[in-house]
Order: structure tokens, then sequence, then C-alpha cells
């Protein structure tokens, strides 16, 4: 049974159940954060043997539009979060209706649709990569007239990991960003000469409170993260910057839970904003073991309202993903003992698929070969 509450009408005493709607491998690091904590997980899945499924007491298998399985699902929670931004907003405000939902249904509403983002970003001050709302083939090549070559037309809805995007580097490749915004709406931004692509991970809770992580440095290739450093190598006046801006958004949104805020940074000395998450993140999984506080355990803390933990840095810190059937080498990075691996339990390998990660924590982090 939960204990006893304490007087904040944000906290969720630890006993209590919490309800994570996705059923993925950053929902399964949640359920294991929060059960350190003493919460039980509840994962609400559209999908059978979900990754997180394996580490939670209580599983929902259901479409997500089915009503009946969220209210079941909502009665049983004391606080509801999300491990994917592709959720329908209406299934989260169903859930929403009979329990708090932390992040709010505002900032998943804002970082489900491309527009949205950039348009809140813009008119929150923040810098951003010039963008043009585009609806049919004639749109797009104005779009591309106005903002020049080389730039990037988008999906407004369900992109990731480079889906829903292709480069326009020359005249002939509009024929081809118009056959992937074929019946759906779209943006396209200026490209952003940048220098490297780094992230702030902050977190923040009801009251207000506000703890940002040591930015980090990412690389991307295919356009799936390959690995994340820490530090970023970005100069101070820039780390400081990017907290400015990243605490920016989280305060105009209201934000409870983590946030990560995906950034260029230009050989100027500027940042520019690319995308928002609202939620743990890839690039986040050095905390792990390279932080005091994890980014899952924050999480925890912020949604369930106690206090944000430490996020000193325990040393220069490296993550690789692990790709298909990088997977099965596995047995080889345990052979090293700086290595920390994760294997989300996905089963069979699929390539490009995540199916874990590695860490390291050291003054001199190993060289790993493709």
């Amino acid at each position: 049974m939960p204990r006893t509450a304490r007087k904040s009408s944000e906290y969720v005493p630890p006993g209590s159940m919490i309800g994570i709607l996705g059923g993925g491998q950053l929902g399964r690091m949640m359920a294991m954060a929060a059960a350190q904590l003493g919460y039980r997980c509840h994962v609400f899945t559209d999908k059978d043997n979900s990754p997180a499924a394996d580490v939670s007491a209580q599983t929902t298998v259901a479409p997500f539009d089915d009503m009946e399985a969220l209210d079941r699902f909502a009665r049983s929670v004391a606080v509801a979060t999300y491990e994917f931004e592709h959720i329908p907003l209406a299934s989260v405000e169903r859930v929403a209706a009979r329990v708090p939902v932390r992040p709010g249904i505002n900032a998943l509403a804002v970082a489900q649709d491309r527009l949205s983002e950039k348009t809140f970003l813009r008119d929150t001050g923040i810098d951003i990569a010039p963008f043009e709302p585009v609806d049919d083939a004639d749109a797009l090549k104005r779009a591309v007239d106005r903002l020049g070559l080389p730039c990037v037309a988008k999906r407004r809805l369900w992109g990731y990991d480079g889906k829903g995007q292709t480069m326009i580097r020359r005249a002939s490749d509009i024929k081809k960003a118009a056959a992937m915004l074929e019946g759906t709406a779209g943006v396209v931004e200026g490209f952003v000469d940048f220098e490297r692509e780094v992230s702030v991970i902050i977190a923040r809770t009801g009251a207000g409170d506000i703890s940002a992580y040591p930015l980090c440095h990412n690389i991307h290739a295919e356009h799936v993260l390959r690995e994340t450093h820490v530090p970023s190598g970005l100069p101070e006046p820039q780390m400081a910057q990017a907290k400015v801006m990243a605490t920016r958004i989280a305060n105009a949104l209201d934000y409870v839970g983590l946030l990560t805020v995906e950034m260029f940074s230009l050989s100027s000395g500027g940042l520019v904003v690319n995308e928002l998450a609202p939620r743990v993140h890839n690039s986040g999984h050095w905390t792990i073991e390279g932080a005091v506080t994890s980014q899952f355990e924050q999480h925890i803390r912020a949604i369930c309202g106690l206090p944000l933990g430490c996020v000193r840095v325990r040393g220069p810190v490296r993550m690789r993903n692990l790709l298909g059937t990088e997977i099965d080498r596995v047995p080889t990075f345990l052979s090293d003992p700086g290595a920390h691996v994760h294997d989300y339990g996905k089963g069979k390998p699929v390539p490009g698929r995540k199916m874990g990660h590695v860490t390291w924590v050291d003054a001199q982090v190993p060289e790993v070969t493709a």
C-alpha cells in the first residue's frame, strides 16, 4: 500500500502505481528506476512482448484507441506518463480525465506536430532554423524558393530517427520530397550549417524546481543516434546559453518531468534548437552509470513530486547504441571490465533497430569499431 503522503499536492507516495503509456525500452528503464524508488508500474502498450512489460508489475495490451481499456488503466494508477510522443492525443486526454498525466498534454501536442513545435519555439524567443509550412507540391516549391538550397522537407506528424524527412540538395530532389509528403502536411526547414549536435536534458517539477544535466555531444549516422559523449566539448558560454534556452522552454510549457532539447552548435558560437522530446531520451542513457542520478530516476522523481536528484557527472562518458545484429556482440563487450551493457530484450535483431547500448565511464573510454 502507498505510504503516508506529504503535504504537496504533486506528491505521489512510494508504493503507488505509476502508469506508463508505451512499452519500449524507455518505458523499461523508467520502470526499473521506479522500482528502485519503491513504485510499481502499469504499462499500456499496443504490442505483445514489449520490453517494458518484462519489468513491470502490470501490463495492458490494447490499441491506443481502446477507450475502455484506457479507463481501466487510468483507474489503476496514481499518476501517468508516456515514453514516446506519438500517442494519440485523444488517448492521453482520456487518461488525463481520471488521473494526472505528467508531462501535460500541452507539451505532447507541441512536440507531436513539427509545425506546432517550431511555432511554439519561435514565439517563445528560441532560435530555430527558418521554416515554411507546406500542404501541397506547389507550396513545397514556393518554400524551397524562399528558403534556398539545401533545405529539409519533413512531415508534420509521426517523424523520428530520420523517418518522414528528406534532404533537398538540388532542384531534382523536390519531386522526391513531394512524393514523401503526398497526402500529408509538412514543413520545409532551411539548412543549418552546424559544427556538432548536442542535447540538453532538463527536469522540472510541478513546483517549478529545475535541474539540467551537462550538455552531451551526439553523433548520428543515417539519422540514428550512434554515440553520445560527455563532456560535450562546447565552451562554457555556449553550455550556459543552452541551459538558459532549455529552462525557458520548460517554463513556457509549465513542464513536469524530463524534457530533452536537441540543438545544433554553430561555429559562430550560437545555438539553434532542432526539436523537442517530451520524455526521457536516447541521448540521456549515459546518465545511468555516468551521473549520480539517472535521467529515468530523475523523471520519476519529477512526476511524483520528489526532490530532484544530483546531476553531477562521474567522469568522461561514452555511450554507444547497439543496432541490429550488434547486439550479438554483447559477450565481447562484457569481457571489457569497464563496459556497462544494456540489452533491451527485444528478441530477434532487426537491421537499424536499437537493441541495446553500452556505456563507458572512465578517463579514457575505448574506441569501438562498427
